[in-house]
């Protein structure tokens, strides 16, 4: 197994015939899977840190999920904005329509949007001050991570950040391991070891972010192999 290059073997997930009975076991063990393995604390380490680079006078904010699957980060998010006296309104975006309804039927927070397209073919009327992504952007080439980056940019008031996969061997046999032991769901099997190969080298987030034309913004390696990145609209991250 090369590790050097990405790999970019279409992962199952991506296909558009998998039965949603499926995807939505697949949702929960990923689920399982960032809350005991760190996933979940680093997207709240993100929103905490690129709040820090905002004004404390704004008590209210905005915050879109592109490829928010079943909207798990989104409560999340918004579990934690509660806990601190934040008031939140957010966005989930995903292009399958069975994810938007299941996370719609698990949503309790009365100012949250689900929309159900292509996050590229999206036109807010009032841009949210945030946009994340979480396992979303290991899901693209080279060329398309470049428009991502471009788009969250630009779409965004106060910046973005993104919760991804460092491409590496510990990572790829310790997944794969884990997996193969205790997961029941056929996807997770295949996609979780495959997304690693899929995942990003420090060198390669810096070219992505200089080629998107951002300047300010931070890349961090967190536990358990994952980066986050995090770009402002301002001169600090």
């Amino acid at each position: 197994m090369n590790l050097k290059h990405r790999s970019y073997q279409k992962e199952l997930l991506d296909s558009k015939d998998i039965p949603f009975k499926d995807i939505a076991r697949n949702m929960r063990e990923l689920d399982f899977i960032n809350t005991h393995l760190g996933g979940h604390s680093i997207t709240i380490s993100g929103l905490k840190k690129i709040l820090r680079s905002v004004p404390s006078s704004q008590k209210e904010f905005s915050i879109c999920e592109i490829g928010c699957g079943g909207g798990d980060n989104l409560r999340i998010l918004i579990d934690w904005c509660s806990k601190k006296n934040i008031k939140v309104r957010t966005i989930g975006i995903d292009i399958n329509p069975d994810c938007i309804a299941y996370a719609k039927s698990l949503s309790t927070h009365p100012q949250s949007e689900w929309i159900t397209s292509d996050y590229k073919l999206v036109s807010f009327p009032d841009r949210p001050d945030i946009i994340f992504n979480s396992l979303f952007c290991h899901h693209f080439n080279d060329e398309q991570m470049i428009e991502i980056l471009k788009w969250m940019k630009t779409q965004s008031k106060i910046g973005f950040f993104i919760n991804d996969l460092h491409r590496h061997m510990l990572a790829y046999f310790s997944i794969k391991m884990l997996t193969a032991l205790f997961s029941k769901s056929y996807l997770v099997k295949n996609d979780a070891p495959l997304s690693v190969r899929r995942g990003f080298r420090k060198n390669e987030i810096k070219s992505y972010l200089s080629a998107a034309g951002n300047a300010a913004y931070s890349i961090e390696w967190k536990w358990a192999f994952r980066w986050l990145i995090i770009s402002t609209n301002s001169n600090t991250a």
